[in-house]
């Protein structure tokens, strides 16, 4: 059996659980999620916990119990806590600031980057050089996040670039001092 899929999840206080057939909605203190699940996939709310049960070994079963407990776990986690996405500038003149609820790039192009953010998600500007994505919907977080990236994505030889917080970037080495392998 699915180890991933088998575990409960706990149901904290001030979260309620709605389960109609194989859609579900979660309600807790920083907003709502609702989500429609594989219909083969059985959601079960039992003594303050979520469990998640799938018909038969079959693979695609075994395969969906997982993704599907993940998925209700992540809503759960969504409404109680929220997710975040911490990114950082690198580079000369690269800097971020809030107009509204847009967040306005300057990223070394010939205009600034205006990025609206979609309902449910918003950004927070900690220091001109460091931002945050914030919201309740994890797949959508990380999806606004890597679009913002996706502007000015770090590069290998300086490391200039919109990058994510802890992001490791492999380096390059240059080009060496000798063109065509010989001496002018």
């Amino acid at each position: 059996m699915s180890r991933v899929g088998r575990k409960p999840i706990p149901i904290p206080a001030g979260v309620k659980v709605q389960i109609d057939g194989s859609e579900v909605q979660v309600q807790g203190p920083k907003g709502q999620l609702r989500a429609t699940f594989h219909p083969d996939m059985r959601v079960v709310q039992e003594d303050g916990s979520l469990r998640v049960e799938r018909p038969d070994d079959a693979r695609e079963h075994r395969a969906l119990h997982g993704l599907t407990r993940s998925l209700l776990a992540n809503m759960v986690t969504g409404v109680t806590s929220g997710f975040r996405k911490d990114m950082e500038m690198v580079g000369v003149g690269y800097r971020a600031q809030k107009q509204g609820d847009k967040l306005v790039l300057s990223l070394g192009y010939s205009h600034p980057v205006e990025v609206a953010p979609p309902p449910g998600i918003s950004f927070e500007v900690e220091t001109p050089t460091r931002m945050a994505v914030v919201g309740i919907d994890k797949q959508l977080v990380g999806q606004v996040a890597a679009e913002v990236r996706a502007w000015r994505p770090p590069e290998p030889y300086k490391g200039k670039g919109i990058k994510y917080v802890g992001e490791v970037i492999q380096r390059k080495a240059g080009k060496s001092g000798k063109v065509g392998g010989k001496k002018r």
